[in-house]
């Protein structure tokens, strides 16, 4: 879908550095404006965080201009809301764009209760060191274009949407609890199904849906069963599958690279480098 947020800033002053689509229902756009005034409406919600600077940033209110943003604020921007910012200085920030059905989805889902309406509060300049924690370490530090990085991306913005639920919203239910991992066939499936498909990008969703689970509850019950994440189990296939076709093949780097998910050899050659400590060419 075309997300009016980002549409909006395109016609200002804002540069639109990157961009990726995580799945039918959310975007990450990653942004740097200067000098500028912006009035945003939108038909979605925008989780934004700010990378770099900001502390010039303000947002008009019935009271007057604020401001408060830095390095690792964030600001919760509902749907339907109008909001004016006064850019008088610089920044760099990213932006998370998500549908007010998929919020109802991920609620449904994790709680097994459908949400006559979840209304989310608008939050500016704030701290959250969960949110931070994970733009931080999951989102801003790993390269959106290679599609072997999908899964762990599509898996933060989950968490992230599951926080929001709980912390900034009027849903009042309780974290569900999870005991136990996937039973043993379904574990034995899912592992099958990610190795016939480690050539695709895949996406938290993917996984859940084929062992018919909520994307929370997948995520819980795989870590519970494999004593890691689904996105780490899924980068140490491809990576062990890139292995074994650099010592058994003569294929490319770039072929090899393809079949196990990622997006070029130079992306490869940066995870194998990771993970083994040496690179493909050098165990070639």
């Amino acid at each position: 879908m075309a997300y009016q947020t980002l549409e909006q800033l395109q016609q200002s002053k804002a540069k639109l550095h990157e961009t990726v689509v995580l799945d039918e229902n959310m975007q990450l756009a990653f942004w740097s404006n200067q000098q500028d005034r912006v009035s945003v409406c939108s038909d979605h919600h925008t989780l934004s965080l700010y990378i770099q600077d900001g502390y010039e940033s303000y947002q008009k209110t019935p009271v007057g201009w604020k401001n408060g943003g830095g390095p690792g604020r964030f600001c919760l921007l509902p749907e339907h809301q109008e909001s004016t910012w006064d850019i008088r200085g610089g920044l760099k920030f990213v932006h998370l764009y998500y549908t007010d059905q998929h919020l109802r989805d991920v609620a449904e889902k994790i709680w097994d209760k459908e949400p006559n309406q979840i209304e989310l509060n608008e939050v500016t300049f704030s701290d959250d060191e969960r949110i931070r924690a994970l733009y931080q370490f999951f989102l801003l530090d790993c390269d959106w274009q290679d599609s072997s990085n999908h899964l762990q991306m599509s898996t933060t913005a989950s968490l992230l949407l599951n926080h929001l639920i709980r912390k900034y919203s009027n849903v009042q239910w309780q974290q569900p609890a999870i005991k136990g991992g996937l039973a043993p066939h379904k574990l034995k499936y899912i592992q099958d199904w990610i190795e016939d498909h480690l050539d695709q990008a895949l996406t938290l969703s993917d996984l859940a849906n084929v062992v018919n689970l909520s994307e929370y509850h997948f995520a819980h019950m795989f870590k519970q069963s494999m004593n890691m994440a689904p996105h780490q189990y899924v980068m140490q296939r491809r990576l062990l599958k890139a292995k074994g076709l650099i010592k058994s093949s003569h294929f490319s780097l770039q072929d090899i690279a393809l079949v196990c998910g990622f997006s070029s050899a130079s992306h490869l050659s940066h995870r194998f480098k990771q993970f083994y400590g040496m690179s493909p060419s050098q165990l070639r």
